[in-house]
């Protein structure tokens, strides 16, 4: 039977959303909450504080609160205020639960009346710390990709206005360059935008329908001529017919064409294209039946080190190659938003030498997923 000490700070920590452990003044832990025994365990009492929480600030930090005459000061954390009397805040990197976590942690007395000693309060910041972190990246990113074209632009401006004054051969190669360069900005924009409203809607579920054979036909007739120019032989299976699936046209004519583009521009060296639509019985993922569409090519290929990352923005596999064929590096990130709307799958398979095949599955009715 517990003591009634125990019971109260049980009781005590119990009342708090956050995840918090007690320690006693010899920091071995006397309490843990629901939220703390999930991130760190069950086994959590009478255990030394030191070897559930191992990071160097925190434990400075406790041992500062449990005796401050002993101790010195942790360093204060600007950013999180200032802290009651006697207690720190901090952030740290944790391990928990198996995982790696981006805490905010805040180390304070126990109250008088359960005894000496100090409660540790921990926040899991890390959603929000990627969050950030992808928001730097993607600014970071976007700032290059512009910075580049700009960059050249205006060299050619200086040139033209300088020494290329009256050299109309020059003059006609710089503003051709010229002209490529702002397209590929307004390629950009547009893929920016468009990716934008894709994760806007991207929680919202399409409440329309598309007869996904004619769809396909649609796109392949669109792309035909780009198909043909690259000396592309095309064969296409289930393309017949009709058959409608939940699904937003204009979302997922995107979406095919992106890989459609993609196929007759990096896998055309081996001048095959396939477009296959096929059936699933039983997609285990969404838990009933669906449709797949495969596109393949029998190009180069892809390492198979490049494919947990393809549909990060702005990576590329060849960033020269990329935008030399006038790639942004947002289309793949684009078919996975688009996918995720329609709770559907993306699975790429491609080995160095053997092509590669993108599969998109999207459920068959409404109520699957």
């Amino acid at each position: 039977m517990k003591r009634g000490a125990e019971r109260m700070i049980e009781g005590f920590l119990d009342g708090v959303p956050l995840a918090m452990l007690a320690v006693d003044h010899h920091a071995r832990i006397i309490g843990a909450n629901a939220a703390a025994r999930s991130l760190f365990g069950e086994d959590l009492f009478d255990r030394p504080f030191v070897t559930v929480l191992r990071h160097p600030a925190v434990v400075e930090a406790v041992d500062w609160v449990i005796d401050p005459a002993r101790h010195p000061a942790p360093t204060p954390e600007p950013t999180l205020g200032t802290p009651a009397e006697g207690a720190a805040n901090l952030r740290a990197n944790i391990r928990a639960d198996g995982r790696n976590l981006f805490a905010e942690m805040t180390v304070s007395p126990l109250p008088d009346i359960l005894g000496q000693g100090a409660m540790i309060a921990v926040v899991d910041q890390s959603e929000i710390e990627e969050a950030e972190q992808v928001r730097r990246d993607f600014v970071a990113n976007v700032s290059h990709e512009l910075k580049t074209p700009l960059t050249a632009m205006m060299g050619f401006i200086e040139t033209l206005r300088g020494p290329a004054r009256d050299d109309a051969r020059a003059r006609d190669r710089f503003l051709d360059i010229m002209e490529r360069e702002a397209g590929r900005m307004n390629r950009l924009v547009s893929d920016l935008l468009s990716l934008s409203r894709v994760q806007a809607d991207e929680r919202r579920r399409p409440s329309s329908e598309v007869d996904l054979p004619m769809m396909l036909r649609g796109v392949l007739v669109t792309l035909g001529q780009a198909i043909e120019s690259a000396g592309i032989t095309l064969e296409t299976s289930g393309l017949e017919g009709a058959q409608r699936i939940p699904g937003d046209p204009d979302q997922l004519v995107q979406v095919f064409q992106n890989l459609i583009e993609n196929a007759v521009k990096y896998g055309g060296g081996g001048q095959y294209l396939g477009v296959t639509l096929r059936r699933v019985n039983y997609e285990p993922t969404l838990r009933g039946p669906a449709w797949a569409v495969d596109v393949s090519d029998k190009g180069e290929g892809i390492d198979e080190i490049h494919l947990p990352r393809l549909t990060e923005r702005f990576y590329r596999v060849d960033t020269h190659r990329s935008r030399e064929q006038g790639g942004t590096g947002l289309g793949l990130a684009i078919v996975k938003h688009i996918v995720n709307r329609h709770r559907g799958r993306l699975k790429i398979v491609s080995h160095k030498g053997q092509g590669s095949q993108f599969t998109v599955i999207l459920p068959e009715s409404r109520n699957r997923a």
